[in-house]
């Protein structure tokens, strides 16, 4: 890994050079993260390095290996790492993050909640991504597209390239961020050229007008540098890692016996006493008992003469079927995730959060990590790190029945705002809008109260001021 101050030292008047430049890309390609990163996309996207990679192999008389023509070589990769990051993640930013503070969310962007889960997941499964802060919007930059430059003496992140190639037929683009702006690189490799003369600013005031266009006045940067990397644990490593054996066992037995009941579903045929048949006799023989499904034997019946006996071969599975079941359970154990097929039919909550206890303590330590990101991005756009703590609201399952009874059961004691953020039904994003119209559906009640009242006594004060009308007496 090439540090932020061996990249300085490149500088030429004060500006980086295209040969640094690219040696930071190819320094990043080289390094085990970046190798690990590529296998993790690889079974990111079902497509298993181990499985996939797997041949059958015979041996020659003369040691020679070769791939066995006649075997059944199914390819069966599971989707366990996917979907067990994937439910890391969605646990705890499927719901958007939301703020003590009101008015602070809209400072993120509107795409914040949608970025930020792009993020995570990249976090995941590589080890750790960057975000970057543009403005308005923060955008994800992966380790497989982002090469780092952290301090020597801080290890803080303070420069970085992103690079990306349509084809191996087009050049590769190459845009180095530093604290002091940006520039772009664009060309093949050994010629890559600078597309920039000096660093742009972050920020550009541009001014319009209808005879010049478009004018850039002004630029200025960010008070740190507008990329800050978010960890997917405190170990600072991909799932990838200590996680792949197991599924690699896993696909591997699947796959095995896939193989065995291919090889094995079939009918062979014992004939006894036909030693003069030829292969074409017997050919022809065992076409006839396909399409018939009957032969004729010739025979005296003490059992001397010819005979067919049909065999059936039966894989035993049972065993690597317990294997797989105990394989799984593992993976999700070590993984600390939660199998949902474990949880019975109605369950008291109390049996669900015994459940989702692994999974709890490991999203604590993710989200531990999501709150120094958020808080490092909020810094950028002038927000106090007081204010800009993210809550998060975990995606899970539960006896949401007894949940509602339950919270309804103290809605006496509490106010209205905290009986809507804990009933289970109502989502982070709907409370806002449902407490909105609580309120406007109390002002309507409060509204019609008082005209009630002042309907009740402008006709009180008309009975007070309309004078006793006198009675008829006929004498």
């Amino acid at each position: 890994m090439i540090t932020y101050q061996e990249f300085i030292a490149t500088y030429k008047n004060g500006l980086p050079t295209s040969a640094g430049v690219e040696a930071v890309v190819n320094d990043h390609k080289a390094s085990d993260a970046y190798k690990l990163a590529l296998i993790a996309d690889d079974y990111d996207r079902q497509k298993n390095t181990t499985i996939m990679a797997f041949e059958k192999m015979i041996h020659t008389m003369t040691g020679a290996s070769m791939v066995d023509p006649y075997a059944a070589n199914h390819k069966i990769p599971s989707n366990m790492f996917r979907r067990l990051n994937t439910q890391r993640n969605q646990y705890s930013l499927g719901n958007g993050v939301s703020f003590e503070k009101q008015g602070v969310k809209e400072k993120f962007g509107e795409e914040f909640d949608t970025e930020l889960q792009k993020i995570g997941y990249a976090a995941l499964i590589h080890g750790c991504a960057f975000g970057f802060w543009n403005l308005d919007k923060v955008k994800c930059f992966r380790l497989t597209e982002f090469a780092p430059m952290y301090d020597e003496e801080t290890g803080a992140l303070r420069a970085g390239v992103r690079f990306w190639q349509l084809t191996d037929k087009h050049p590769m683009n190459l845009w180095l961020y530093t604290e002091d702006g940006y520039m772009r690189f664009s060309g093949v490799s050994g010629k890559i050229v600078a597309k920039d003369e000096k660093f742009v600013p972050y920020k550009i005031k541009v001014k319009k007008t209808q005879a010049d266009g478009e004018e850039i006045m002004d630029g200025e940067n960010y008070p740190s540098f507008p990329i800050v990397p978010l960890w997917g644990s405190e170990l600072k490593q991909s799932t990838i890692v200590g996680m792949r054996e197991g599924i690699d066992a896993y696909d591997l037995i699947r796959s095995g016996l896939a193989n065995d009941l291919t090889e094995s579903a079939f009918i062979y045929w014992l004939v006894n006493n036909a030693q003069g048949m030829n292969d074409l006799d017997k050919s022809e023989f065992l076409d006839k008992l396909r399409k018939s499904h009957m032969a004729i034997t010739e025979g005296d019946g003490s059992g001397a003469g010819t005979t067919i006996t049909p065999f059936v071969q039966d894989v035993p599975h049972e065993a690597r079927t317990a294997y797989l079941d105990r394989i799984k359970a593992g993976l999700y154990e070590d993984f600390g995730g939660l199998d949902v097929h474990t949880i019975a039919a109605g369950a008291t909550n109390d049996h669900i959060d015994a459940a989702y206890q692994p999974l709890d303590e490991n999203a604590d330590d993710y989200e531990y990590q999501v709150i120094e990101f958020v808080q490092a991005i909020a810094a950028l756009n002038g927000i106090p790190k007081q204010d800009a703590t993210p809550i998060f609201k975990r995606n899970r399952i539960s006896n949401q029945m007894e949940q509602t009874q339950m919270v309804l059961a103290a809605a006496t004691y509490l106010d209205e705002e905290t009986v809507i953020k804990h009933l289970p039904f109502i989502s982070v994003d709907e409370q806002a809008e449902v407490m909105k119209r609580k309120a406007n559906e109390d002002v309507a009640r409060y509204k019609a109260m008082e005209e009630e009242l002042a309907e009740q006594e402008q006709a009180q004060q008309q009975e007070q001021t309309e004078p006793p009308q006198e009675e008829n007496i006929n004498a």
